[in-house]
């Protein structure tokens, strides 16, 4: 499996000739390391392992003033070497890049106790003792401490047999497939442009690939790879990686930028994580502190907002918020560190449980039920396995509530492959605990939330009946209005249909409406409903126009209308036009007398219409174009046909 070796440890202790030592290679690249002899920028290496296998070296700068630069070259790494000169023993900075490869979330490791042509057997079995003790508690105790002389070779080959045991027991990491290389350097070659390096911390690359910049969504396009400076065609995760980009200049990228490909991530100002200061930390952090934050190869400042405290004490570990001043783009169970500024040294590390939290807000009990879930969150983490993952995916689309959560997201939110998230999503929607809403882009609902939704849409369309009960229905989009600010359309579209579907709602075309509803009279209006019917069939081929009605019956204009709709749809009015209705029976002597004239006669004209039944033009006009609305007659010139003949 490919995994990155990196070097660790206090100025001056002989990593960078530790490291030239196995493999040829000085990774001191700058004149001024090589003028002032330490280490300021990261360094890179390769060592071939006796099955073939070539291994990735990073060499990080061991001077406090270039922590930061040692982080980010951390980032990355799977395996540490931690390096302590024999002749000065456990320094500052020892215990510092071991706190903070502990707080990366860096398990594996061994030291090696450099220069140790320099002192003598006793005191060299001193110091290996006083480091057995020193790594009591952490990652490495019980780790190889391997003596060497990086200037006689004593030593060095027990160092690389040990690297090549580790190799092929190292256990691939249950890491996302989300393509990403933070990047830790950015330059530019002549007949080539510009060139990012890192290491790939998860996912895969080809060449010629489109891809992004983030967080500011640069796009750019892959023209070449190489792995170790070897040409290749992809790069997976755990190798060096460099990747020649088009369309962008070296002005264009910093280190802490992240290669990955369009449309995986996700950035936002805030992130939730799971904060541990650390038992020897030299503060209290307290709340709304601004402090150093690293993650991946990016230094930037971030403000720490607690939840349940005003001040995290060492040892102690809770939830919190930390707020950027650009949105940053991470994973879940992405892990971080935290430095303070005075003095500079690491103080707590953090894990992501949330790269694109909820709001925290205090009201409605909403914050206590986010930070139940989150606790859930911080739990699983922990105890990552296929088992849980479908307990994974169920907390976070709690988390989002009433917001969609495509499957490009779930990746993010749930650090989960591709496969993996598939499984745990047919899991839930099998259980009836998630239900997707949009095919196209696989984006998901819990299904409390959802059933949530559905409540909101049924007293909805209940208050819908009751402002307008002389209404047989509502139109779908008037249902749609007012509980759905902010929803995705197609989830609204989902609830609404899933209230048909169950029969809580009737449809006819684009009218819904609650069974046994629509058309609702009250005492009044159905005594003014009789009174209207009586005044239309007494006046029977010549009807008053609906306004004349209205002031008779000292009904407003909505009230008339309303009440005539309710009649027409009981098939006790017929609407001619706006305002003018005939009843039933008169139309039905209208339609009576038409179909015997056609008995005898081709065409059927206004003057013919006059002889039959007497009437103005007025009347004659409307039930002329009411006939051919209806399909009854076809209106050629000016004359009509009898449809039927």
């Amino acid at each position: 499996m490919p995994f990155i070796l990196g070097t660790a440890g206090h100025i001056d202790h002989g990593k960078t000739a530790l490291v030239q030592a196995l493999t040829g290679i000085n990774c001191d690249r700058l004149d001024e390391e090589k003028k002032r002899g330490i280490t300021i920028e990261l360094g890179f290496a390769w060592m071939d392992l006796p099955d073939g296998q070539r291994l990735g070296i990073v060499d990080v700068p061991g001077h406090e003033r270039f922590v930061k630069n040692m982080v980010a070259g951390a980032a990355g790494m799977d395996l540490v070497m931690l390096v302590i000169a024999a002749d000065e023993g456990v320094m500052p900075q020892t215990r510092e890049h071991l706190d903070i490869c502990s707080l990366l979330g860096i398990r594996e490791g061994f030291v090696v106790l450099t220069k140790c042509d320099l002192v003598d057997k006793e005191w060299l079995a001193m110091v290996q003792e006083d480091v057995a003790s020193f790594l009591k508690g952490t990652f490495l105790e019980g780790a190889p401490i391997l003596p060497v002389s990086s200037l006689t070779g004593e030593g060095l080959d027990a160092v690389r047999s040990y690297i090549a045991q580790k190799a092929h027991e190292l256990r691939q990491k249950a890491r996302s497939d989300i393509f990403r290389l933070p990047v830790d350097r950015v330059f530019s070659l002549k007949g080539f442009g510009t060139i990012v390096t890192g290491t790939i911390i998860s996912g895969r690359i080809r060449k010629d690939s489109d891809a992004q910049i983030m967080p500011r969504g640069l796009a750019t396009h892959i023209r070449t790879l190489q792995r170790h400076e070897t040409p290749t065609d992809e790069a997976h995760a755990g190798e060096r990686c460099a990747a020649n980009l088009q369309g962008l200049e070296v002005a264009d990228i910093r280190r802490g930028d992240v290669l990955c490909l369009p449309g995986t991530l996700f950035p936002s100002q805030r992130w939730i994580v799971n904060l541990h200061c650390l038992a020897d930390s030299p503060m209290v952090i307290r709340n709304r502190t601004e402090l150093h934050f690293h993650h991946g190869t990016l230094e930037t400042q971030a403000r720490v907002l607690f939840f349940d405290r005003q001040e995290l004490r060492p040892g102690e570990t809770t939830l919190a918020e930390v707020r950027f001043a650009e949105a940053l783009p991470a994973v879940f169970s992405d892990h971080c560190v935290l430095r303070s500024s005075s003095p500079l040294r690491a103080v707590a590390g953090a894990i992501v449980l949330s790269p694109l939290p909820p709001s925290m807000s205090a009201r409605d009990g909403a914050r206590d039920k986010n930070i139940s879930l989150l606790q859930d969150l911080a739990r699983l983490e922990k105890a990552p396995g296929e088992d849980s993952d479908a307990q994974l995916c169920d907390k976070v689309l709690c988390l989002r509530k009433n917001e969609l959560a495509p499957f490009s997201v779930l990746r993010v939110l749930t650090g989960l492959g591709q496969k993996r998230l598939e499984k745990a999503l047919q899991a839930l929607t099998s259980a009836h605990k998630a239900i997707c809403c949009d095919r196209e882009n696989r984006a998901y609902i819990g299904a409390d939330a959802f059933e949530a939704l559905a409540a909101q849409a049924f007293a909805r369309a209940h208050e819908l009946h009751e402002r307008s009960p002389l209404k047989e229905g509502f139109a779908r989009s008037a249902l749609a209005a007012g509980w759905t600010r902010d929803l995705a359309p197609k989830l609204v579209a989902r609830v609404i249909d899933s209230l048909i579907a169950s029969g809580k709602l009737l449809a006819s075309g684009d009218i819904l409406k609650l069974p046994g509803r629509g058309m609702e009279l009250d005492e009044r209006q159905t005594r003014l409903g009789a009174a209207m019917l009586a005044i239309y069939t007494k006046a029977h081929l010549t009807p008053p126009n609906l306004k004349d009605v209205q002031e008779e019956l000292r009904a407003s204009e909505k009230e008339a209308l309303a009440l005539c709709k309710v009649l027409v749809s009981r098939g006790e009015l017929v609407k001619l036009r706006e305002g003018l209705y005939y009843s039933r029976q008169a139309f039905e002597e209208v339609l009576a007398k038409v179909s015997a004239w056609f008995e005898s006669h081709d065409d059927l004209t206004v003057a013919d219409m006059k002889i039959i039944f007497g009437l103005s033009r007025k009347y004659l006009i409307s039930l002329l174009e009411y006939l051919d609305q209806e399909k009854i007659t076809v209106r050629i010139g000016d004359k009509r046909q009898f449809r039927s003949h």
